[in-house]
């Protein structure tokens, strides 16, 4: 980046808006308020290469810089105003961080001398609050800049941080004062890092554990997904069976031969009875938490030797074996080294007999399975996915639609999910699915992206915490499908009651203290096209290519199920409802 190139009359927040432009971000999502005003002054003197979209909730702001990000496979960017306007954007600040989005977050404060900075009161300025205490343990980095030159050495900091090792989110939070001062860019201190050498991985242990193996397994985490292209290289050498962790169900289509289906609590029966009788699992860019493996450590994959690649070393101190091999890597350079020395070893020039022998079983175990959860509630996502395009982008919420989507949603090859997995965030979908429109078309991954289709899949309980974005997608004229799954009750929680609570439903339901809005009505005030689907015959392709934006309502039933379920600390293959002994038992017995 040349900055001797740049005009000298330039203030801070001129430069913050640069320094995005030509880092290759063309949208960026906020709220205004008086701390941030400069921030948006500069944004509309280059509007020509960047805009600057308005949503009517900083958290809107801060999801819709996730789903930027997600779909660009750039950094996504937000702001919001000091105080309440700061507070706001945490939530989507902690998704970015625990789902390992990059995301940069610019926050305003009070003018310094308004600050009340050592004295021992709450607040000196109005709206003034130390944000950067709180963000401590939700973000990967998060700075108070006091000195106008610091200002692009903390811009490339925070980016290189953001984006590098384990990604996630990083936050500036700049006092108002600051924003309006002129730079002498001859000053300016910039940010240099230092390029590690890359460790050599030794690949002759895993290659003899995969030579001895009879019944290995690939567990591919969202880790995986930036380098697809190359791991399906690497699936070419390997003909195993493939266990995706729930949030990288995108991967590969649902009808790829080695697609066996998502892992855990909620996962598919086929998945975990798969890792169950494996004897290696070669776990690649996946945390393997609680509702992957179970609450048990001893209960997951009993028999299998466990080999985990992580970018993230801090996540081996979670032990999930005592004798596991722990290879700390960057999942894409662990992919490619690997189906190197594939290639170079004679043992693996012709496929291990054993190995066609295991995915014949597993082929076996899915047959076997095939449409034994099936219900109503399955049958329409499943349904609904045949009439979504390959190119679509396909946003959920938190909950029961969540889970469906994950279990039932026929995935084609190009299209992608995005989830608010790790973090679990209701109401994160419809401006996650706003973000995820404009990132798409920012994107230099594919040609494709320019007419990639949003859709939007919520349940009526996610949807009313961020309904406000209706708004922005009226204005600005989305053609994004909004799909809510209304089963008039959180579905999620009511299950539970349900089971554990012997049907004691407390804030989930009509009679019990939650209701649902018309939505028809809703749909009718800001404007938008409205579909109702009741039955399975309802759901019709016309619904979902109208080229303007819509929500489509599909009624369900209040009393409305996930299963599988994973019964608590039984191993992930005992799920409920459970299986009929005979069953069960020919399956283990593979």
């Amino acid at each position: 980046m040349k900055w001797d190139s740049m005009p000298n009359d330039m203030n801070v927040a001129d430069l913050i808006v640069e320094f995005l432009i030509q880092n290759g971000i063309k949208d960026i999502f906020g709220y205004p308020g008086g701390m941030v005003i400069h921030l948006i002054n500069a944004l509309d003197k280059r509007k020509d290469k960047i805009t600057n979209h308005i949503n009517y909730h900083e958290q809107g702001s801060s999801f819709a810089a996730c789903g930027y990000s997600l779909a660009s496979r750039n950094i996504g960017v937000a702001y919001a105003t000091s105080g309440p306007g700061a507070t706001n954007l945490i939530t989507g600040i902690a998704n970015a961080y625990f789902d390992s989005i990059p995301c940069l977050f610019i926050t305003g404060n009070v003018n310094i001398d308004e600050s009340k900075g050592n004295l021992p009161i709450r607040q000196k300025g109005f709206q003034e609050m130390d944000i950067i205490p709180l963000l401590k343990n939700c973000t990967k980095y998060a700075t108070y800049i006091n000195d106008k030159n610091e200002i692009l050495y903390e811009l490339q900091k925070s980016l290189h941080i953001a984006k590098n090792g384990r990604c996630g989110a990083v936050v500036l939070d700049i006092p108002m004062n600051i924003f309006k001062e002129n730079i002498d860019l001859s000053t300016l201190r910039q940010y240099e890092y230092k390029i590690t050498s890359k460790k050599e991985m030794d690949f002759s242990e895993i290659l003899a554990i995969l030579k001895d193996s009879k019944r290995p397994c690939i567990i591919a985490g969202m880790g995986v997904n930036p380098y697809k292209n190359n791991f399906l290289q690497l699936l070419e050498l390997l003909q195993i069976p493939i266990i995706l962790s729930m949030p990288n169900i995108d991967l590969l289509p649902t009808k790829h031969p080695l697609n066996f289906g998502f892992l855990g609590a909620y996962g598919l029966r086929m998945a975990n009875f798969i890792i169950h009788k494996s004897d290696v699992i070669l776990s690649i860019g996946s945390r393997l938490d609680i509702r992957q493996i179970g609450a048990k450590k001893e209960n997951f994959a009993p028999n299998a030797k466990l080999i985990r690649i992580d970018i993230d070393e801090n996540e081996f101190i979670n032990k999930i074996k005592e004798n596991e091999l722990q290879i700390h890597s960057d999942c894409g350079d662990f992919i490619d080294k690997l189906a190197v020395c594939l290639r170079d070893s004679n043992d693996f020039t012709t496929r291990n007999y054993m190995w066609h022998k295991w995915l014949k079983i597993c082929k076996e175990i899915r047959q076997t399975l095939k449409d034994k959860d099936a219900r109503f509630e399955t049958k329409a996502i499943n349904a609904i996915s045949k009439y979504i395009p390959n190119n679509a982008i396909i946003t959920t919420d938190v909950g029961q639609n969540q889970v469906w989507v994950a279990q039932c949603f026929n995935i084609k090859d190009k299209q992608r999910i995005l989830f608010s997995s790790s973090f679990g965030a209701m109401g994160c979908s419809l401006p996650m699915a706003i973000g995820a429109y404009f990132g798409s078309k920012d994107s230099n991954i594919s040609q494709d992206s320019i007419n990639t289709k949003i859709y939007c899949i919520c349940g009526d309980g996610g949807f009313q915490m961020n309904i406000q974005e209706l708004e922005f997608i009226r204005k600005e004229k989305l053609p994004i499908k909004i799909i809510i799954i209304n089963n008039k009750s959180l579905g999620m929680i009511r299950h539970f009651q349900e089971i554990y609570f012997d049907k004691n439903y407390v804030a989930t339901t009509k009679d019990s203290g939650y209701s649902t809005p018309n939505f028809k009505k809703i749909t009718k005030a800001y404007g938008l096209k409205y579909f109702k689907i009741i039955k399975k015959q309802d759901i019709k392709k016309h619904i979902f290519s109208y080229p303007k934006a819509a929500i489509i309502e599909v009624i369900f039933d209040f009393d409305t199920y996930v299963f599988p379920k994973l019964e608590f600390n039984k191993p992930n293959c005992d799920q409920l409802p459970p299986l009929e002994r005979k069953l069960y038992q020919y399956l283990l017995n593979l």
